[in-house]
């Protein structure tokens, strides 16, 4: 990871990969919505309403992987001053955010057929609440300082704490009796029809294409704007 700390080698990888991650996002949601909505079967138990879960179980997924992301960036940040790591996780917690509150939104949505309430303080529910925070308390940090350098830190070091809460998350509905279903992934297989599963998969691979997309666009922005300050500072120095 090193190589990439030289912007010009990250821009031209960035430049190389950015077309194929904008063209699977767009097939795989056309694909992924179409299978989702309209081919997929209705559940026996649940009816349509299980079509909210091709947008709900991605965003969580998606949710505990770009904070893993962010956390791996923000310990090579910190460990080895890596520049374009802090980009990558400063660019993923707005990404992290909206899928986690998609997740949350879109499980109140199905926990109201399902429980007969949008919330309750499920363990799995309380714990991607605190991810969400988790993920607003970083944006907030980075920014609450007048040296970035510092609040750079302090985000990092929040990133690297807030670890703790990922496995609590995936292992809550084992160590405590929840309302929340089960894993759908799990040491003994898939706990959801075949048919699902393809949806499943699909839409998850738009959601990280996307997010791939948006973080690339984001830190090459980033970039382009240092090298902007970095001309302006220049012409004020004569």
């Amino acid at each position: 990871m090193h190589a990439f700390a030289n912007p010009t080698r990250f821009l031209r990888l960035a430049d190389f990969v950015l077309p194929w991650a904008v063209g699977i996002c767009l097939l795989s949601f056309a694909a992924g919505l179409l299978y989702a909505l309209v081919i997929s079967p209705p559940d026996y138990q649940q009816g349509e309403s299980v079509r909210i879960m091709y947008i709900h179980v991605p965003s969580a997924w998606m949710g505990l992987f770009i904070y893993s992301a962010m956390a791996i960036a923000s310990a090579m940040f910190l460990i080895w001053r890596h520049p374009v790591a802090n980009l990558i996780a400063r660019s993923s917690a707005p990404v992290g955010a909206m899928f986690t509150a998609i997740c949350l939104v879109s499980g109140m949505l199905w926990g109201k057929p399902m429980w007969g309430t949008p919330w309750v303080w499920d363990a799995r529910l309380t714990s991607m609440l605190i991810l969400l925070f988790l993920y607003l308390g970083y944006m907030a940090l980075a920014d609450a300082f007048e040296t970035p350098e510092r609040g750079d830190k302090a985000a990092a070091i929040l990133a690297l704490v807030g670890v703790v809460n990922l496995p609590i998350i995936k292992f809550s509905v084992d160590w405590w009796n929840t309302l929340h279903q089960p894993s759908i992934i799990s040491m003994s297989g898939f706990s959801v029809n075949t048919a699902m599963l393809a949806p499943l998969f699909i839409m998850l691979l738009a959601f990280k294409s996307y997010y791939i997309t948006i973080l690339l666009k984001k830190v090459r922005s980033e970039f382009l704007n240092a090298k902007l300050r970095a001309l302006r500072l220049a012409q004020v120095h004569g």
